[in-house]
């Protein structure tokens, strides 16, 4: 047998076999593929159904909220920005309470500092001056022949001498004007000591006074403006500054006031970095209403603020002066200082008497009313405002007017001034004659 023949091809048996094999095998697959196929249509089916659900659902969800998912995205971003802002809030308020805590510590520190600059002793003064005389006798030659010497004294001063026999060897001297009972008092005292008391002599003595007091109030007013190290102001100005030295305000003088005043708004600018020089003025002259004498209308605000300007001062200062007892906003830092100072030094225990400043402005009233009336050249208010002495000008007040210009200013005043029990007016109208005689020569 040849080697050909044991390696024949497959049989037709073989063949059909094998082709029904893969015809059985490609007919499970087709199944197979078209059961995924129809498992794959009913997920896409169930896809389109649960989208159809959530998109029915949100139409519903919208209309029973009546928001559309834009408005309730926006709402949930509000609603998130709340929280957010209430935390924030929370934690700038405890930031703000700490800085609060911090400040008011600092303040307190700082006004303690400010205040140890402006420590000054204080001396209330009031409105009578004792007098000590060397004995009971000169008491008699005051009072001069029918009491011509101590009305010519009264009448030159506007002082009330008052004589208390039951402290002996003294005099007391009364006048709401610290000014003028300053007059009196050096008068009497150069009166007595120059032995020589009569109405001429009285009145010499009183007029040397007078200039020399100036003379005093102007070294005052200087030493008061070195001592705050304000320089360059007018004379004038300087001049009005140095009646501070006899002016009480509360029953504190107005020199050791100002000065306080200046020392502790200077050392609370400097702490703050305000403008130390407006500060400085604005103390220095916030009161200097309360010395203008002239016009009988405003506050010692108005008529400080009208000084100011006649002056040129700055704008910053004028507005320190017109703010520092709260009359207006205040427009600056430099003007809260001034005020803050002021309350600082007035505001003390002890430093002022409210009682003798409504009693001062009470007897300063009484005194612009009969100076108002014409021809009245000076008026002097005594006993508490009960008694009021008119000095009238002869050339234009006549004797048969005197009855009539007394019962007006009494009407006017009991009108316009509260004022305990009657008040009596004394007019006095005085006419001098002179002559000079010439020496004949022999």
């Amino acid at each position: 047998m040849n080697k050909s023949q044991s390696s024949s091809p497959l049989s037709g048996g073989d063949y059909s076999r094998n082709e029904a094999e893969l015809a059985k095998r490609e007919g499970i697959l087709e199944e197979r593929e078209r059961q995924i196929t129809q498992r794959q249509k009913l997920v896409d089916e169930k896809l389109e159904s649960l989208e159809k659900i959530r998109i029915d659902l949100v139409e519903k969800l919208e209309k029973v909220s009546k928001f559309s998912a834009e408005d309730a995205k926006k709402i949930l971003l509000e609603n998130i920005e709340k929280d957010l802002a209430t935390e924030i809030s929370k934690k700038i308020t405890e930031a703000e309470d700490e800085i609060k805590l911090q400040t008011d510590e600092k303040a307190k520190e700082l006004l303690a500092e400010a205040m140890l600059h402006g420590v000054t002793d204080y001396i209330s003064e009031f409105t009578t001056s004792r007098v000590n005389l060397p004995d009971e006798e000169i008491k008699g030659r005051i009072i001069g022949k029918e009491g011509r010497n101590i009305r010519t004294f009264e009448q030159a001063t506007g002082v009330d001498v008052l004589m208390d026999d039951e402290i002996p060897n003294s005099l007391t001297l009364s006048s709401f004007d610290p000014v003028r009972r300053e007059i009196a008092r050096v008068s009497l005292d150069r009166l007595i000591a120059d032995g020589r008391i009569q109405p001429q002599r009285i009145e010499e003595i009183v007029e040397k006074t007078k200039e020399d007091i100036n003379k005093l109030m102007r070294q005052a007013g200087e030493k008061l403006c070195h001592d705050v190290e304000v320089y360059n102001l007018p004379v004038e100005l300087v001049d009005l500054i140095g009646r501070f030295k006899y002016r009480y305000s509360y029953g504190q003088n107005l020199i050791q006031h100002t000065q306080e005043e200046t020392q502790i708004g200077v050392a609370l600018a400097k702490e703050i970095g305000a403008d130390v020089n407006v500060v400085k003025l604005g103390c220095l002259l916030h009161d200097i209403g309360k010395i203008v004498t002239e016009g009988d209308e405003g506050t010692h605000v108005e008529k400080g603020v009208q000084l100011a300007k006649k002056f040129n001062l700055p704008e910053e200062v004028v507005n320190c002066i017109a703010e520092h007892h709260e009359d207006k906003p205040f427009s600056s830092v430099e003007s809260i200082l001034v005020y803050i100072a002021d309350a600082i030094s007035g505001g003390r225990p002890g430093a002022r008497h409210e009682n003798v400043e409504d009693y001062i402005k009470r007897m300063d009233d009484i005194e612009k009313i009969a100076t108002s009336f014409t021809g009245v050249d000076k008026a002097f208010a005594l006993q508490a405002g009960r008694e009021v002495r008119v000095i009238v000008m002869p050339e234009k007040i006549s004797d048969e007017e005197l009855p009539k210009l007394v019962h007006d200013i009494a009407e006017k005043i009991s009108k316009d001034v509260m004022v305990p029990g009657a008040v009596k007016i004394t007019a006095i109208r005085e006419v001098r004659a002179t002559e000079t005689t010439m020496t004949v020569p022999q």
